[in-house]
């Protein structure tokens, strides 16, 4: 990383440019804050407020999007507290450790790079479900949650914007992982788990998993119908468009999807033929997904 280090106190200012270049890190010093407003591209700035009638405002403000550390001499509204809210992230009382020094900075810098990384996945998240049409209440329905869907992405974007209009986190479990309900079982009550693949649990293995969810604001999504269960269930039957949404159905999915909607329009024999199976495999699939033969 590129550093500014902003200190009167020269042999201070040399000691821990030393130590910070040792780890690899370019550093630059100033010793006012009339030199430092000469650049702005640094990751860090190291921000001593114990130079007298400087004001640190200006500096605050050039290097808003670098990681602003402030070096005190003592906490008072001017050294601190003022400084945090012009926006600068943190502060370390003078003495310190350079390892505490350096452990701020790695904080800070992960922090960034998480919140960069965050803001990406919501872009990309708002990209995908821009075209699922999603006019649930969020705020009305209680979770845990079944929701009944052929089309994956609908529960997905269920999922993600519950969490978001409730400001939780989500935490994402499948249940094709081995370990998912030890999973669920160790998770805080308060965030939200999205939970896929309820289609495959073996039925042995569904009492210690309506167990583990029962008092977890789970969402627990299916591409089969779902009966017989005492949670509340949510079928999604808007997949009538879902060619349009620019998918690639797996081929299950795909031909789950044809038979939903086309049975009721061609008789087995065509049908079978379009999708290139036998009528005994047709009748195989139906049982599968507990399809029932539309009159």
């Amino acid at each position: 990383m590129k550093i500014l280090i902003i200190e009167n106190e020269i042999y201070l200012a040399q000691s821990i440019a030393t130590k910070l270049g040792d780890l690899g890190h370019v550093c630059e010093l100033c010793t006012s804050t009339r030199d430092a407003i000469k650049s702005n591209n640094y990751d860090v700035v190291l921000l001593s407020t114990n130079i007298n009638g400087q004001d640190f405002n200006p500096i605050i403000d050039i290097f808003k999007n670098s990681i602003i550390i402030l070096m005190v001499s003592y906490i008072s509204n001017d050294t601190v507290s003022k400084p945090l809210a012009a926006g600068a992230k943190d502060y370390i009382l003078k003495p310190f450790m350079i390892e505490e020094l350096i452990r701020k900075i790695n904080h800070y810098q992960d922090y960034e790079n998480v919140k960069k990384l965050n803001e990406a996945y919501e872009k990309y998240l708002a990209h995908s479900f821009n075209s699922i049409q999603n006019d649930y209440n969020h705020n009305e329905i209680k979770l845990p949650v079944f929701i009944s869907s052929s089309f994956p992405k609908n529960a997905d974007a269920f999922a993600f914007k519950y969490a978001k209009i409730h400001n939780k986190a989500l935490n994402f479990i499948s249940l094709t992982d081995v370990r998912a309900i030890s999973e669920i079982n160790s998770l805080s009550k308060n965030c939200i788990i999205y939970i896929i693949n309820y289609q495959i649990l073996k039925k042995n293995d569904k009492k210690a998993f309506f167990e583990a969810i029962s008092d977890k604001q789970a969402i627990i999504a299916s591409s089969d119908k779902i009966d017989d269960i005492e949670f509340d269930i949510l079928v999604i039957k808007n997949e009538s468009n879902v060619f349009d949404q620019g998918e690639i159905l797996p081929i299950e999915d795909y031909v789950k999807f044809i038979v939903l909607n086309y049975q009721d329009k061609f008789p087995d024999t065509e049908l079978s033929k379009k999708l290139g199976i036998s009528r005994k495999s047709l009748w195989e699939k139906r049982k599968k997904y507990d399809i029932l033969k539309k009159k």
